[in-house]
This record gives structure tokens, C-alpha cells and sequence, in this order.
């Protein structure tokens, strides 16, 4: 499955969901099953090696996926950390087209809590720290763990 049509699958059935059950069963149907792929998929850019040089890697994945990301290492006290930079949001306009004001309950804050999840056994920690979708210039998400 693309991207696009992957995006469009999860706006498809939360919506669905959402409309016959509410948020909280949308967002739980969405969920069931995400930390383990978002561990198969993430796993092998970051199990051994540090966040930042794991996204880095990852930079092509995404470019793949329409987005434009930017990484940075902000590893400090003991913790391994990064900021990443998306300047590219692919799925605004599709959030509307299901109506949706913004795609991030939908796409970032599941992958973030996917991420978290996943990587818990790491002590991973994951935050949005601002989005296009609330008139910023571009989404920032922050991960960190404690250093190896």
C-alpha cells in the first residue's frame, strides 16, 4: 500500500469509527497493532544506534512519503535526543476532505503515541511541540530516551 492510499485508509475507518462509536473507539481501533509495526518499522533506524543518526537514516523513508524532514541531535544530560522538523504536511488537505480541521489526532499524535509504546522498554518519551495545522511554520515532535 503508498502512502497516500495507507493515510487515506486511517482517515477512512476513524471516521467511520468515530461517527458510530465515538473518538476514544476510533482512536482505539486505529491503535490496535500500531507499536508493533511502529517497532518493526523504526526498530532498525534507532535499536543501535543513537536518535538522532536513526532519523537521519530515516530522512529517505520520508521524503518517500511526501515530507520534508529535518533532524536534530539535541542529546544532553544523559539523555539520547532529537528534534525533528517535518516542513512538509502531506496529509492537510486530505484531513478536510474527510472532515477533519487537522490531520494530527488522526496521523501525529498516534504515531507519537505508537512511538512512545513501542519503545517503552527504551524509556522513550515523545512530544509535539508545534504543527502547521495550528498555524506554526512546520511541525516539531521531540524523542528521547535515556543514553546507552
Amino acid at each position: 500500500m503508498d502512502a497516500k492510499a495507507m493515510f487515506r485508509n486511517k482517515f477512512e475507518t476513524y471516521k467511520k469509527v468515530l461517527d458510530e462509536s465515538g473518538d476514544q473507539q476510533a482512536w482505539d481501533t486505529l491503535f490496535k497493532g500500531y507499536p508493533e509495526r511502529q517497532r518493526q518499522n523504526m526498530g532498525r533506524f534507532i535499536e543501535n544506534k543513537t536518535l538522532a543518526e536513526g532519523f537521519t537514516e530515516a530522512i529517505p523513508l520520508y521524503k518517500m512519503i511526501g515530507m520534508d524532514m529535518h533532524v536534530i541531535d539535541i542529546s544532553n544530560n544523559s539523555m539520547d535526543a532529537v528534534i525533528e522538523v517535518q516542513k512538509t504536511c502531506p496529509v492537510m488537505q486530505m484531513a478536510k476532505e474527510f472532515g477533519f480541521e487537522k490531520p494530527c489526532r488522526v496521523i501525529c499524535e498516534m504515531d507519537v503515541a505508537a512511538t512512545k509504546e513501542a519503545f517503552a522498554d527504551q524509556g522513550m518519551k515523545g512530544a509535539i511541540l508545534c504543527a502547521q495545522a495550528d498555524g506554526h511554520a512546520v511541525c516539531v515532535f521531540k524523542y528521547e530516551r535515556p543514553a546507552k
